[in-house]
């Protein structure tokens, strides 16, 4: 797997830093690319490595990086398990390292990489403490059938796989802090998901954090001062539940 960490900045050897996992993992893009920008986080008000954050994402199997046939095709049938457990094993990798507080681990992603960030938060809660998933598909069943089936199959012949793929799944899982992110009027990921999860946590007895934006569509940026909410929204739950700086 490919990984990068944004802007290093001098720190105390001596002293664990706080990691936060940027996630897609599905097949439709890459997050580790040679562009301008790319480790950057537009939703973090402030500077990440100047808090005290180390910011790292990683490309699992399945994503378009160019690496080949067996690896662009190795996620047939299995978004939201083979992804998943890449992103995860990638993770304690970087986990090793000796300036790493894993106590203090986030994870965040938008669309598929909420849904990511959701499985990987249910699935591995010993790794990860804190996800931000925003827009995510909670539900495989629910998304539109000219992208799930391309790469799930027809649900008719696969109804196990989608299911086994699916963050609402695994809703039992959940140990950490979690912040749910969604519009109403959200135009790609219908809405039907974030109310499917909320009412599998509510079973599940577990306790997290919902933030409903009123007839917002999939980017979430309609209606005065939407953006800098949401960003004052998704730094302040960071902050609060995965500090920053050197312990």
């Amino acid at each position: 797997m490919d990984g990068w960490m944004v802007k290093p900045v001098p720190f105390d050897s001596t002293r664990k830093y706080p990691v936060v996992f940027y996630v897609y993992g599905e097949p439709a893009a890459q997050t580790v690319t040679d562009e301008a920008g790319t480790g950057s986080n537009y939703l973090y008000t402030g500077d990440m490595a100047a808090d005290g954050y180390i910011y790292v994402s990683l490309d699992n199997r399945g994503t378009p990086a160019p690496k080949g046939r067996e690896w662009r095709k190795s996620i047939y049938r299995k978004i939201g398990r083979l992804n998943i457990r890449d992103q995860a094993m990638g993770a304690r990798e970087v986990l090793k390292w000796p300036f790493v507080d894993t106590e203090r681990v986030a994870v965040w992603g938008w669309s598929g990489g909420g849904s990511t960030t959701l499985n990987l938060l249910f699935q591995y809660p010993d790794i990860y403490k804190t996800g931000i998933a925003v827009a995510a598909v909670d539900d495989q069943r629910t998304y539109d059938n000219i992208y799930q089936e391309r790469y799930m199959g027809l649900p008719s012949e696969t109804a196990a796989d989608y299911v086994a793929g699916s963050p609402i799944t695994y809703v039992k899982g959940l140990k950490g802090n979690l912040l749910y992110i969604h519009g109403t009027g959200d135009d790609n990921v219908h809405f039907q998901n974030a109310e499917r999860l909320v009412n599998a946590l509510v079973k599940s007895n577990k306790l997290f954090q919902l933030m409903v934006y009123p007839n917002r569509s999939h980017g979430i940026f309609e209606g005065e001062g939407t953006q800098q909410h949401l960003a004052h929204l998704y730094t302040d739950f960071l902050r609060r539940n995965c500090p920053p700086g050197g312990r």
